[in-house]
């Protein structure tokens, strides 16, 4: 575990003197930014001896409540574990009021203790340094939709789109359409400046497949790096919408008859110089990338939760939307869940298309990771690709429901082996809480469908 040196404050804070506050984040199993807001003055303490943060900070629900059988809560007396800033980390938030920079902190692996087991980014690091033991160097990027809201809910108390420029409300569906991409230009000119200022390799921006859906894509690289930046991204996006009025909204399924949001990862592996190892003229890669291929799809349900991980990410499986419904892979071709995408032999890798927007990145990444990893170590073959309709072809469906994918994970003797025994027993314990917690809800469904029927 590499952090940043204590030089990197004191440049950023010559370079900055007007920065006032510092937010200290760290990502924790849901994908949820935690931390505290600093002064400027206790910045260069962060960086020379770390920050204590409480042990539960790892073992919150979504809703930030404590599950008491995370290991983290009493047992431990929720003891401080210290946390240290990561290297390139120190950013301006061009969106906040007050003049303000953020850190992203991990754990220390043992001043960390007990929470550094719970924390995703370690999970990450251990999967990748297996991959490099081995000579297997993984590159990624991600591909984030979510939807441009409007922070005034309509008059049934429901989310709706965001204005355009002009006034009006996006109508219908454009996938693709300049419009729609210019009715948001305000947004767009502020967020990719903040990219740029942040180091966030912000690339292609589509209008997708709904009203006020957006995707911007991020160019690949060092597979911990890409997820660094993909987290950092992901905060960026809903602090300048916040600023232009707006809400990011990066929920698996917002509304029942638009398409979901996804987040697709780009993978490859290279050698330790930098070649691409599946690259191939064969559009079909070559036997490295088929077993890679193979193994995420064998282990497709054991780590389906750490890519769908709430209930409502189930929702978006639905048929012919582009999001995957089998285990199935496909060369060049969008109705599969592992897609080899065409183009020069020298770009060639997978891109698997299942994780909600919902996912936490480090999970997911290790996830998609620990299978290929899997599927090179025993040599798997994922037979012949997919040609033509890949929903009409499915033999197997994925499960649709999220308690099937909480067993799946729970019982795998993979998962175990890839992510440890002490990370599924607090991550279990959290996604256990959370779904005791939904099911006991009531709620306006369950009185349009039962309240004078039952």
């Amino acid at each position: 575990m590499h952090f940043a040196h204590p030089e990197q404050a004191r440049v950023f804070l010559a370079a900055n003197p007007d920065i006032e506050m510092i937010e200290l984040f760290i990502l924790d199993a849901n994908g949820v930014p935690r931390g505290k807001l600093l002064h400027r003055e206790e910045l260069l303490a962060v960086y020379d001896s770390g920050r204590p943060l409480p042990s539960t900070i790892l073992g919150l629900t979504l809703n930030g409540e404590d599950v008491e059988n995370s290991g983290l809560v009493w047992d431990v007396g929720d003891i401080d574990c210290r946390a240290y800033p990561l290297e390139g980390s120190l950013v301006r938030l061009p969106w906040r009021q007050i003049p303000t920079a953020a850190v992203q902190v991990s754990m220390h692996p043992t001043e960390g203790q007990p929470a550094a087991i719970a924390d995703p980014r370690h999970v990450l690091i251990t999967v990748i340094d297996a991959l490099k033991a081995e000579g297997y160097h993984p590159v990624m990027a991600c591909e984030l939709e979510f939807y441009l809201l409007d922070q005034q809910r309509d008059a049934a108390g429901r989310p709706q789109p965001a204005r355009d420029a002009d006034g009006g409300r996006p109508r219908g569906t454009q996938v693709y359409g300049l419009r729609e991409l210019e009715q948001i230009e305000p947004f767009l000119a502020d967020l990719y400046a903040a990219c740029k200022a942040q180091g966030i390799p912000a690339r292609t921006a589509i209008s997708e497949y709904a009203p006020g859906q957006v995707e911007i894509t991020l160019e690949h690289g060092d597979a911990l790096e890409a997820m660094d930046q993909a987290v950092r991204y992901k905060r960026l996006v809903k602090g300048v919408a916040h600023k232009h009025g707006m809400q990011a909204c990066f929920m698996a399924k917002p509304f029942d008859h638009l398409a979901g949001t996804g987040m697709h990862m780009h993978v490859s592996l290279a050698d330790h110089v930098g070649n691409n190892l599946y690259a191939s003229e064969d559009k079909a890669g070559t036997p490295l990338l088929r077993q890679s291929v193979a193994g995420m799809l064998d282990v497709l349900l054991d780590s389906l939760l750490l890519f769908c991980p709430n209930a409502n990410s189930y929702r978006r499986f639905q048929a012919n939307s582009y999001a995957p419904l089998a285990p199935t892979w496909g060369v060049d071709n969008r109705t599969v869940s592992l897609r080899v995408p065409g183009g020069p032999a020298h770009t060639r890798h997978i891109e698997h298309r299942i994780c909600g927007a919902d996912a936490n990145p480090y999970l997911a990444a290790a996830a998609i990771l620990a299978g290929l990893h899997h599927g090179i170590r025993q040599q798997l073959d994922p037979g012949a690709p997919v040609e033509g309709n890949g929903y009409a072809q499915a033999k197997t469906l994925l499960p649709t429901d999220w308690l099937t994918s909480l067993n799946a994970l729970q019982g795998s003797s993979w998962a175990h082996e890839a992510f440890g025994a002490a990370f599924l027993g607090v991550y279990m314990a959290v996604k256990r809480a959370e779904y005791r917690q939904f099911m006991a809800e009531v709620g306006d469904q369950d009185w349009r469908w039962y309240l004078t029927q039952a």
